[in-house]
C-alpha cells in the first residue's frame, strides 16, 4: 500500500479551522463525506471517537492520527490535513497538533489499517518533512509533500 494510491486532492486540505479535537475529527470527516468515502458519518464519527476513548491519538512532533474501525467503510480511507493554529490534541508529548491524518477502516480488515498507520509514522518521523506539511499553501503542495519517495 502506498500513501498516493490512498490520497487524492479531494482528500488532502491545509487551514482547518477548529480549536478542539472534536471539531478537527468533524472536518476531517466532512472531507471524507464530501469526497465520497464515507456514506455513514454518525457511525464513523461514533468509531473516532471511541478510540479516542480508550486513548488519544494525538502522537509527538504536532501530529495526530485520529482513527478508527466501522462497517460503514468497505475499504481503508483516509485524509490528511493541517491547521495554521496547532491545536490541543491531547498527545504524548503534551504538544497541540497541526498536522492531522484521519484513517477508517471495516472491523474485519486489520492489516491495511495497521500498514497505513505504520507508514505515516514513518513518513513524519522526518522534522523536514513535518516543516514542510505545516508550510504547504494549497492542498496540491500538501499532497505532494506526503506522497514524495
Amino acid at each position: 500500500m502506498s500513501l498516493s494510491t490512498i490520497l487524492t486532492k479531494e482528500t488532502v486540505a491545509i487551514g482547518l479551522k477548529a480549536r478542539d479535537k472534536q471539531g478537527i475529527i468533524q472536518e476531517m470527516l466532512d472531507i471524507l463525506v464530501k469526497a465520497g468515502l464515507v456514506p455513514d458519518q454518525p457511525a464513523a464519527l461514533a468509531a473516532v471517537l471511541e478510540r479516542e476513548r480508550k486513548m488519544s491519538t494525538g502522537m509527538k512532533y504536532g501530529i495526530a492520527i485520529p482513527h478508527g474501525k466501522t462497517a460503514s467503510v468497505k475499504s481503508l480511507v483516509a485524509c490528511v490535513a493541517t491547521s495554521e493554529e496547532p491545536v490541543p490534541f491531547d498527545s504524548l508529548d503534551g504538544e497541540p497538533s497541526s498536522i492531522f491524518i484521519m484513517t477508517l477502516s471495516p472491523p474485519e480488515k486489520t492489516g491495511p489499517h495497521l500498514q497505513f498507520l505504520a507508514e505515516v509514522s514513518q513518513l513524519f518521523k522526518s522534522e523536514e518533512r513535518r516543516s514542510a506539511a505545516t508550510s504547504a499553501s494549497t492542498p496540491a503542495e500538501l499532497l505532494a509533500t506526503i506522497t514524495r519517495p
